[in-house]
């Protein structure tokens, strides 16, 4: 039988990068977007989440700066 082999670490994790200024307050913007959704034509919801994709692959993106 064989021994099962252990990975090889990886290159090591760059330090912490800048913090965003406010977490709190792009908490909010984000909750803000849905805020109305209901009273919005379904039409636009399309454009709404969207837009909410978006900022949220920006925010992810510069989750390895952390």
């Amino acid at each position: 039988m064989t021994e099962p082999t252990r990975p090889v670490p990886g290159p090591p994790r760059p330090g912490p990068g800048p913090v965003p200024a406010d977490p709190a307050a792009a908490a909010a913007a984000a909750g803000a977007a849905f805020a109305d959704l209901d009273r919005r034509p379904v039409t636009e919801h399309v454009a709404v989440f969207e837009a909410e994709h978006a900022r949220l692959q920006h925010e992810l993106g510069t989750i390895d700066r952390l």
